[in-house]
């Protein structure tokens, strides 16, 4: 699906609705430029393009981008997974998705119902999905290595798997783990939720990726 884009004289806002969570940091942080209630819903010239750039790199799924003369969105030092409460797992750093380009924002399904996957259309919400932010801290494998590329991807009808340098933090940011490999789950029904504990199987996941 190609983005739509809203061009303002100092700023390119772009949107991809099926990439969405509904995080509502726009509308909350500057209802004058983001509306759903208005048409267009995004208005580029309301607000100093410095503000929208901002508020556009707190949107957590990648969604919103923007374009802007000599305000390219920098890539985070620590790459970082998070997983939020009931929701998916909200990932920042440098980060490639599959066969797609780099990001530096995404949030990727772990409850198995999305009609978008690898990433999250807020079918969670829908389907009732509940499990923890707040995951216990994991004993090893962990490593002291930080930024650098990532890649995330899924394996057929199982886990997702990440590779490169990533810390794994509960939604109030406690640390979980630091990982170079991990295997987590999207499934819905692991036990060792975010990890993959094979559950996939006895629940005849079937996403062939």
């Amino acid at each position: 699906m190609k983005r739509k884009e809203y061009a303002g004289k100092d700023i390119t806002v772009t949107f991809d609705l099926k990439r969405c969570i509904h995080a509502r940091n726009c509308f909350l942080k500057l209802p004058q430029v983001f509306d759903p209630a208005q048409r267009p819903w995004v208005q580029p010239n309301n607000a100093p393009a410095e503000e929208i750039a901002a508020m556009v790199r707190t949107c957590p799924s990648g969604a919103l981008a923007f374009r802007k003369e000599n305000a390219a969105e920098m890539v985070p030092p620590i790459n970082r997974i998070t997983v939020l409460e009931n929701g998916p797992l909200a990932i920042a750093g440098d980060i490639t998705v599959e066969d797609g380009e780099s990001e530096t924002r995404v949030t990727l399904c772990r409850c198995g119902l999305s009609k978008n996957k690898p990433f999250c259309d807020y079918s969670h919400v829908e389907g009732g999905f509940e499990a923890t932010g707040e995951p216990k801290a994991k004993s090893p494998p962990m490593s002291d290595e930080r930024g650098n590329a990532v890649r995330a991807f899924r394996i057929p009808d199982g886990p997702l798997k990440v590779e490169g340098n990533v810390e794994l933090t509960t939604g109030t940011g406690l640390k979980i783990g630091t990982h170079e490999k991990a295997f987590l789950c999207r499934c819905g029904a692991s036990k060792n939720k975010p990890y993959c504990d094979g559950s996939h199987k006895d629940a005849a996941f079937s996403d062939p990726a």
